[in-house]
């Protein structure tokens, strides 16, 4: 079983990109943004707490997120393994991702994070935010405050991950056909 982790900044290409990866190495894709927004359209109750950080480019709470992941990863029994975007975020998402795996005889096999400049991604995610109807992608200064959580909350994970000797960094700037080539060169020494 392979369970990547597909680390980047809002914008960085995570969700473009797993759809090749999930499909060439036959992984399960969990995103935790999809899964918030499928939640928020049906109005669930997650969905409904969820947007209330959501909508302030804030991350949603650590037990939310992980009780949903799992319930997520428990929904596919007979997985070759997952692709994890968006999730974990912190150290104790990673914490809790790793004893959960560990219940059930897993681990993560390695992270790959897609790296590009903030003033780049910004500039993605305002565009994206024209047909994309997402409120976070449509205000500079929640893109901006997103990042900030990013550095402040998700940028340690790199040293976590990579004191397990788990961490790749990836140019994500470049075509689609480019980052994903430079992903598939890491993701076939992993397989």
């Amino acid at each position: 079983m392979i369970n990547i982790v597909l680390f980047g900044k809002p914008g960085a290409g995570k969700g473009t990109q797993a759809e090749f990866l999930k499909e060439k190495y036959n992984l399960v894709h969990l995103s935790t943004g999809d899964i918030f927004r499928f939640n928020i359209k049906n109005d669930t109750e997650l969905g409904k707490l969820a947007k209330t950080f959501m909508d302030k480019g804030d991350l949603v709470p650590d037990e939310v997120t992980i009780n949903m992941l799992q319930s997520e990863v428990d929904k596919n029994p007979d997985a070759a393994g997952f692709l994890f975007d968006g999730f974990p975020r912190t150290i104790a998402q990673a914490e809790a991702l790793d004893s959960f795996l560990e219940n059930k005889g897993q681990n993560i096999t390695a992270t790959v994070a897609l790296e590009a400049d903030d003033n780049i991604l910004v500039a993605r995610l305002l565009e994206r935010g024209k047909t994309s109807g997402r409120p976070d992608d449509q205000d500079e200064e929640k893109i901006r405050n997103r990042y900030e959580e990013y550095n402040q909350k998700t940028a340690p994970l790199m040293n976590y991950y990579k004191n397990q000797g788990k961490f790749f960094a990836v140019d994500g700037i470049g075509t689609i056909a480019e980052v994903n080539e430079r992903l598939n060169m890491i993701f076939d020494k992993l397989v």
